[in-house]
């Protein structure tokens, strides 16, 4: 599949500076497309979805927000904090809205993990199935979200 303009232009404003600091893509040099069909690539050979993934990050956030900025367990082996930082940011492929500075840490404490995610992965994972790109301070690994969050395919 071929980069549309319009994906040149949004992959502009992953750049570092423009909507973060650190941009959305790290080292990564490939084209928003590829970036983008290499992860959805992963999440199917795992017979997952983006938005099973993303529905899973909002379970684990909306429970770690009982919380109040502090860990709080879940069963059956995770530890949760949420935490905010001031500010909100846009999407960068144009949506409306714009989507607070979250953080939430999840710990698996059975395998020695965590990973920590904002409102804004979930938004990107859910809607566009973009994890960041690769060397990104940010990027989540689908296959690493998946065993430590313990998401399992739908059954059918």
């Amino acid at each position: 599949m071929k980069q549309t303009v319009q994906m040149d232009r949004i992959q502009e404003k992953m750049q570092p500076g423009v909507f973060t600091r650190d941009g959305f893509l790290g080292s990564d040099r490939r084209k928003l497309i590829d970036i983008l069909i290499e992860d959805d690539e992963a999440v199917k050979r795992m017979d997952l979805t983006h938005q099973k993934i993303a529905e899973r990050l909002i379970e684990l956030r909306d429970a770690g927000m009982r919380g109040l900025g502090e860990f709080i367990n879940i069963e059956p082996h995770y530890e949760v904090g949420v935490g905010s930082v001031r500010g909100k940011l846009p999407c960068p492929f144009g949506d409306p809205g714009i989507f607070p500075k979250t953080n939430i840490t999840v710990r698996n404490t059975k395998l020695g993990r965590e990973v920590i995610f904002t409102d804004m992965h979930i938004h990107l994972i859910d809607s566009h199935g973009f994890y960041e790109g690769k060397g990104s301070p940010f990027r989540l690994e689908p296959a690493a979200l998946v065993e430590i969050l313990n998401i399992q395919p739908a059954q059918e």
